[in-house]
């Protein structure tokens, strides 16, 4: 199809005003305007089906964005967020002003208070992409031809020039944005130089404004300060340095009173996996990008997962080296989540006791004295944590209100106290002493290797039957009639990375799985490609997967743990 003029496009949408609205479908194409090209990709079948899609390019000598500001994954996810954010907020000033009174048809990707990977802008060296989808505007099913000439005549031109172009954003928000993806990327470094796997800024604030939003608290937050003894300095690229508490590798216990910021701060820990956007009071919040939050998860389906490191022989005979269940109990869904998230690499389990199984995380000694050690099949996690850090490297941070035997294996107590963090480390190895745990610890056998899964084929539909893979919402992505229940996956924070879940999969489904392969390194094949030709290159849509956001590859493990017609063959099995 050959590149029209705006002219062309203006003409068109006057000679089909008022006529059905499958005479839209007359505007798919290109259409050059004076600096940039319109491409509508799609364009919906009537007024209530999902929005038309289309996409603005810009040669980068129109655009002016200089090179050295996106030369760098960090630095181009930060450009883009920016951008996205930029484009979103000329939507709403164009409305404000020349659109006053009209409904708002223009939509492009929202951005949370993370920076994330996105697909709503494409930039590189040669080209700046902005990609959105219209609401083409209708009275019952009779085009109105007027109003899309304003959007795609006036609206755009208006939200492409303020949004768009070096010269008309706020520059220094911008070189703001990408100097702090700069410092975000200098810490997460020094994280791994110092053998540290978090830290958390002097100044902080950590408390978000509610339950249902996750901006900072306006008023009343505590600005976090690290204790003197474990504050550390790093030097940020910018000349400055920043100091804040640094949490070493290990088994990290976070205790105190109720609704004194324990769960606040892990809160924020899980959430420093991602870098945060400037205002939002965790920009310095930086937590090592494999940390997975542990919970149990009553309920969920499990297969053929390793789990006698900390479940042995149950009742029924049935093998924990190769447990499975459709209804696993909140013991079993602990322990698999733990399982799993091992097999993907992480380097650091985040649990809070609140949202744990009570039998999975300490059995006391009055319970050791009741239950006899043999009719007792569960090796509680206080059994375990040491020996996941000494033979696999992996670290713990927990939240621990109401079990002072893990004093016992700790190696740093930090103490929220209105919160504030206190260093405790010291007064409780003393109150260990003092009170010397009454229950057994016993000489348990090494926690053993890391049991790789090979996900079958068998798993889906055969290649040749097209099997639909979509996203609904942020938790749920259906898998044909399948539901796969994410809800319970708190580091994944955007529907659009949910929707990028379902995209994933669906190329994972028809081009990766060979049932030889293990899934961790099935996925890591997954995610190389992504890096090296960006998220277009596993995408279904022809030029336009404008609303997709990448997830870690632990939230995508997850989601293939979670489907309930997965089957799995152990490596050697």
């Amino acid at each position: 199809m050959s590149v029209r003029t705006s002219r062309e496009l203006s003409r068109i949408l006057a000679s089909i005003d008022g006529r059905g609205y499958k005479a839209y479908q007359d505007l798919r194409g290109e259409y050059q305007f004076q600096g940039y090209t319109l491409h509508i990709d799609h364009v919906q079948g009537d007024p209530y089906a999902p929005p038309s899609k289309a996409r603005v390019s810009l040669p980068m000598e129109l655009a002016g964005f200089p090179l050295e500001m996106f030369d760098k994954p960090h630095k181009r996810i930060a450009v883009v967020d920016f951008l996205t954010r930029a484009f979103h907020e000329g939507i709403k000033e164009c409305y404000r002003g020349p659109g006053s009174g009209r409904q708002r048809c223009i939509f492009i990707d929202s951005c949370g208070q993370e920076m994330l990977d996105r697909t709503s802008i494409l930039i590189n060296e040669k080209r700046l992409e902005a990609r959105f989808e219209i609401e083409l505007p209708a009275a019952g099913r009779r085009i109105q031809g007027r109003e899309a000439a304003w959007i795609f005549l006036s609206a755009l031109p208006f939200i492409i020039n303020r949004s768009l172009l070096y010269k008309n954003v706020d520059r220094e928000a911008l070189k703001r944005h990408v100097q702090l993806a700069e410092e975000q990327a200098c810490i997460r470094e020094e994280l791994a130089r110092r053998g540290l796997v978090a830290f958390v800024a002097n100044g902080s604030i950590l408390p978000r404004e509610s339950g249902v939003s996750d901006r900072p608290m306006a008023d009343g937050a505590v600005p976090f300060k690290s204790p003197e003894s474990l504050e550390t300095e790093i030097a940020l690229p910018t000349g400055r340095s920043i100091k804040g508490m640094g949490i070493p590798g290990g088994v990290t216990l976070i205790v105190g009173g109720g609704y004194h910021g324990k769960s606040t701060l892990l809160k924020a820990l899980e959430l420093g996996v991602y870098n945060h956007i400037p205002g939002d009071g965790r920009e310095y919040v930086i937590t090592r990008q494999d940390a997975v939050k542990i919970r149990a998860e009553d309920g969920r389906s499990i297969c053929n997962v390793n789990i006698s490191g900390f479940i042995g022989k149950l009742p029924n005979g049935q093998d924990t080296s190769r447990f499975t269940s459709e209804n696993a109990s909140g013991s079993t869904s602990q322990a698999a989540n733990i399982v799993e998230a091992l097999e993907t690499g992480t380097g650091l389990l985040l649990i809070d006791e609140d949202t744990s199984a009570t039998n999975f995380m300490i059995r006391d000694a009055r319970m050791q004295r009741l239950v006899a050690g043999e009719k007792e099949p569960i090796t509680p996690f206080i059994d375990r944590v040491r020996q996941l850090y000494a033979e696999h490297g992996v670290s713990s941070i927990l939240v621990v209100g109401g079990s002072g035997d893990y004093f016992d294996v700790a190696d740093l107590v930090i103490m929220m106290d209105e919160y504030v963090p206190r260093d405790v480390t010291q007064k409780a190895f003393e109150i260990a002493r003092e009170l010397a745990a009454e229950r057994d610890r016993p000489a348990a056998a090494s926690f053993g290797p890391i049991t790789q899964r090979i996900v079958l084929k068998s798993s889906f539909p055969s290649p040749e039957k097209e099997l639909k893979i979509k996203a609904k919402g942020l938790h749920t992505v259906l898998c044909g009639k399948m539901p796969i229940d994410l809800s319970q996956l708190s580091q994944l924070t955007d529907t659009s990375q949910t929707n990028c879940l379902a995209v994933m999969l669906q190329y994972f489904v028809k081009k990766l799985v060979d049932g030889n392969t293990s899934l961790s390194r099935t996925i890591d094949r997954l995610y190389r490609l992504i890096e090296e030709k960006g998220l277009d290159a596993v995408s279904p849509y022809t030029g336009h997967p404008g609303n997709l956001a990448l997830p870690r590859k632990h939230e995508f493990a997850a989601m293939i743990n979670r489907c309930r017609d997965l089957k799995v063959r152990q490596e050697g099995q």
